[in-house]
């Protein structure tokens, strides 16, 4: 029986074994939210990579001969309209799926593999629905165009009899007769093995009374809530009168601060049941303060956020998009607060206000100071409310927790 040339041969298994995993991953992704992001990735790399090798099994297939068709008939008219369907699909999904991406609100740049960047297409915005829908219905019908596809080879096969597989292997072989058609459902396996894991339901925490709150001493790093109400209080709560009793007038100007090289600023948010980390490598503040007489605070802190990662290349991306930072249109995060409060040794609360995303909100951080005389260390601690800022304000936000931790540390040298 006259066989497919083994670099047909070598695409049509490959190209099976991949449309399995698409499959198995499609099916999940729409309800993993922002924990599917990093298999959405992948979802599109391998989109992309099918497309590429449907285009290379068109050409070789009017470039190397190929078997006789086994049916004549209705049959045989059948199966041709089922193996130009299936290239409408290998074609169409990816295309389509392209499309879909190219117009979505939030623009998620696309690396195949994490190496190679994929432009998006010139399509308008309101085409979006369009190819979302058209993705979905050729998605679904490429699966029916599979099964008709196996159905109809098994058929042969095994039914009639005719040897109908080994003009699909590359030797007449009953090892590779089990293993090339096994490479499926491979594909089919992996494509729910890398799913992640179900989200663990988040456990509400107890609400304690805002007096008990005030009362209870809380650690340097400790999260700040950052809603409005909280802050308020926080900025009109008085000094502690023990420390007001004994506190000492203040001997000539406070001094200034340099912030040593070496510092960070970072930040993490839950994201359906996981965390999700980074930092800014570019910020800068001025720091004027005794710390003995707090009172005396004049902080502001400038964050590029651009700078922005999370160890990821396609998140940082998003990162910088409308959803979250809009940094085309606000590329900076302004801190400032004048007057801090000590809340014990060598613990202070400083009560400011955060610009942000064009949103300025009350926002109070901790920080600790550790070291005597001209040479301090800083470490300290926030919680910001993002939705106040606007900041994940998409469908991919969906999974991320309502508050982001954010920590700081670094060396301070008086001026």
């Amino acid at each position: 029986m006259q066989r497919y040339s083994r670099l047909a041969i070598f695409l049509h298994w490959a190209i099976a074994a991949l449309l399995a995993f698409q499959i198995a991953v499609g099916w999940a992704l729409e309800d993993l939210g922002a924990r599917g992001f990093a298999l959405f990735q992948w979802h599109k790399s391998i989109g992309i990579s099918i497309l590429l090798l449907t285009f290379a099994r068109v050409a070789i297939r009017y470039w190397k001969p190929r078997p006789a068709p086994v049916e004549r008939g209705w049959q045989g008219a059948l199966a041709k309209a089922v193996h130009a369907g299936l290239y409408l699909f290998m074609l169409g999904a990816p295309l389509t799926g392209w499309a879909l991406v190219s117009t979505a609100k939030v623009k998620v740049p696309t690396l195949i593999f994490g190496i190679v960047p994929l432009p998006h297409l010139p399509l308008p915005m309101s085409a979006h629905e369009l190819a979302e829908g058209g993705h979905a219905l050729i998605a679904w019908i490429g699966i029916a165009l599979f099964v008709l596809h196996v159905a109809g080879a098994l058929r042969h096969h095994v039914l009639m009899g005719d040897g109908l597989l080994w003009r699909m292997m590359p030797a007449r072989s009953p090892l590779l007769l089990a293993a090339l058609p096994a490479l499926i459902a491979v594909g089919f396996v992996l494509g729910r093995a890398v799913l992640p894991a179900p989200a663990a339901k988040a456990v509400a925490a107890p609400v304690l009374p805002a007096a008990a709150e005030e009362e209870e001493e809380m650690p340097a790093n400790a999260a700040e809530p950052a809603d409005d109400a909280v802050n308020a209080v926080n900025a009109a709560a008085p000094a502690e009168a023990g420390n007001a009793a004994v506190a000492e007038e203040p001997v000539g100007p406070p001094p200034a601060w340099s912030v040593q090289p070496g510092g960070t600023i970072g930040f993490s948010v839950g994201n359906s049941g996981e965390t999700i980390s980074g930092r800014f490598s570019k910020w800068t503040a001025k720091i004027v303060m005794d710390p003995d007489h707090p009172d005396s605070a004049d902080i502001r802190v400038e964050i590029d956020l651009a700078s922005a990662s999370v160890g990821d290349s396609y998140k940082d991306g998003m990162l910088a998009g409308d959803e979250f930072f809009g940094v085309a249109a606000h590329p900076r995060a302004v801190f400032t607060a004048r007057g801090a409060e000590k809340t014990g040794t060598n613990a202070y609360r400083a009560s400011g206000t955060l610009n942000l995303k064009g949103v300025s909100k009350p926002q109070s951080i901790r920080f600790t100071l550790s070291g005597t005389g001209k040479a301090r260390k800083v470490s300290g601690s926030a919680t910001i409310a993002r939705a106040s800022f606007g900041v994940g304000n998409g469908e991919s936000s969906a999974g991320l927790d309502p508050k982001v931790s954010v920590s700081f540390g670094f060396s301070a040298q008086a001026e």
